[in-house]
C-alpha cells in the first residue's frame, strides 16, 4: 500500500485516524544506525510500526523491528515521542493517519539483516552518512534527535 507523508503542509488532506505506533534507533557497538528502505514511499526510515492490541509500545518497537529488519533487539532507552498533529500519513486505502509515536533506542541482541514485505533493502549506517539518504522529514527528526542526545521537546 503506498504511503504519502505531510508535515506541516497546508495541502494535506485532513486526518482520519489515530494509531499509537513504535519506532526505533537501533545502534550496533561500533554506533552504526539500522535503517529499511521502504516499500511504499522509497524512502530509509527507523524500523517501526502500529501498536497491536495486546502489546507494550516498547514490545511493538522490539516485533517491528525483527519483522523488518531481522534483528533482535534490546530497547534501552526513548529517543522522543512525536505526536504533530500537523504531520500526517496519506494511505492509498483513503486512511488519512495523524503522527503518534514513541521513538525508543535500541540495542541488537541477534538476528541477521533481512529484507521483508515492508523493505528493500537493510543495512546498517554510520550516522555521518545517514545525511545523504532520502528520508521523510519525521524520520529525520527522529534521527538527528538521537544523534543530539538530547531528549526532544514533547510534541
Amino acid at each position: 500500500m503506498a504511503r504519502r507523508d505531510y508535515e506541516d503542509d497546508p495541502a494535506a488532506p485532513r486526518a482520519n485516524s489515530l494509531v499509537p505506533a513504535a519506532s526505533a534507533v537501533v545502534t550496533d557497538e561500533a554506533g552504526r544506525v539500522l535503517l529499511q528502505r521502504r516499500v511504499d514511499n522509497g524512502t530509509w526510515a527507523l524500523p517501526g510500526g502500529a501498536l497491536h492490541i495486546g502489546e507494550s509500545l516498547p514490545e511493538c518497537a522490539v516485533r517491528e523491528t525483527r519483522e523488518e529488519t531481522g534483528i533482535d533487539v534490546e530497547v534501552v532507552g526513548i529517543v522522543g515521542t512525536y505526536s504533530n498533529p500537523r504531520h500526517v500519513f496519506a494511505y492509498d486505502d483513503g486512511e488519512v493517519r495523524q503522527e503518534f509515536s514513541i521513538c525508543f533506542l535500541a540495542r541488537p541482541v541477534g538476528g541477521e539483516l533481512a529484507v521483508s514485505d515492508e523493505s528493500t533493502d537493510v543495512r546498517w549506517f554510520d550516522p555521518a552518512d545517514v545525511d545523504e539518504l532520502p528520508m521523510v522529514a519525521g524520520v529525520r527528526k527522529r534521527v538527528n534527535d538521537w544523534r543530539s542526545g538530547a531528549m526532544p521537546a514533547i510534541g
